[in-house]
């Protein structure tokens, strides 16, 4: 009973410790792109100020506290990104421990394709969706009125989209990775393909700002050929694990 005491202790001890590491990553992640907020903001509110709208392109705030929030969100998910290869190292060497050698290599042979995968998403959404999303929404009724933009209402705009694309574009590695633990297979993914039309639309609905058929589509598109592309990893994977069943069956 003590040993098992000790044991629990020194694995909160380790959590503790891990999780202390993050936080000064993440803080000085954070205070580094405080640093440079104003040229993160450029960034991601480019698309918009590259719409000619004869505003000049100049943002507005309409709180006195709005900008400075807005600075402090914007340094704190630069800060997560600049502090993720830290966060992601200590993840992996908290539960490596209790994993089968197989599972180890899955979980650290994945690592880069999971940030490969987010990256593209990111840069999917950046320069391929979030053009035409902005072009609708501030074109849209211009006779009427003359489009004033509120620094934090695109900035959670920008960061909403390229998260949840980000995430979307995962998909194919889930999937892949569910295949080669068995818990799934290429034919009951291939019969779910269906409904994935579906749930395609609703997360293409959820994740655009927009409600025209046209961006919807943009996004709901790339979700049906990633579920594609993850039923022929699933494929690949099965073969895979029938492979090292009859290697390892005498």
């Amino acid at each position: 009973m003590r040993s098992r005491e000790q044991t629990m202790l020194q694995h909160l001890s380790e959590l503790r410790r891990r999780v202390f590491i993050c936080l000064v990553a993440v803080l000085a992640g954070s205070a580094v792109s405080f640093a440079f907020f104003e040229q993160i903001v450029d960034i991601l509110v480019e698309p918009a100020r590259d719409l000619d709208l004869g505003t000049g392109g100049e943002l507005i705030y309409t709180e006195v506290t709005e900008l400075l929030t807005t600075a402090i969100k914007v340094s704190f998910v630069a800060g997560l990104i600049l502090a993720s290869p830290v966060l992601v190292f200590q993840g992996v060497m908290f539960v490596a421990p209790g994993l089968t050698g197989r599972e180890k290599r899955y979980l650290f042979g994945f690592m880069p394709a999971v940030i490969l995968a987010f990256a593209g998403g990111v840069a999917f959404a950046y320069y391929i969706l979030t053009p035409p999303a902005l072009h609708f929404l501030l074109t849209f009724g211009g006779d009427i009125a003359t489009p004033l933009i509120r620094i934090s209402n695109i900035i959670n705009l920008m960061i909403r989209l390229l998260f949840w694309m980000g995430l979307a574009f995962e998909t194919p590695l889930v999937m892949y990775l569910l295949a080669s633990l068995g818990i799934v297979s290429a034919g009951s993914l291939a019969r779910f393909r269906r409904y994935w039309v579906v749930v395609a639309f609703i997360l293409a609905a959820i994740i655009t700002p927009t409600v025209d058929p046209f961006n919807q589509a943009l996004v709901a598109g790339p979700l049906l050929a990633l579920y594609e592309i993850g039923i022929l990893l699933a494929r690949v994977a099965g073969r895979g694990r029938r492979r090292s069943r009859a290697i390892a069956s005498p």
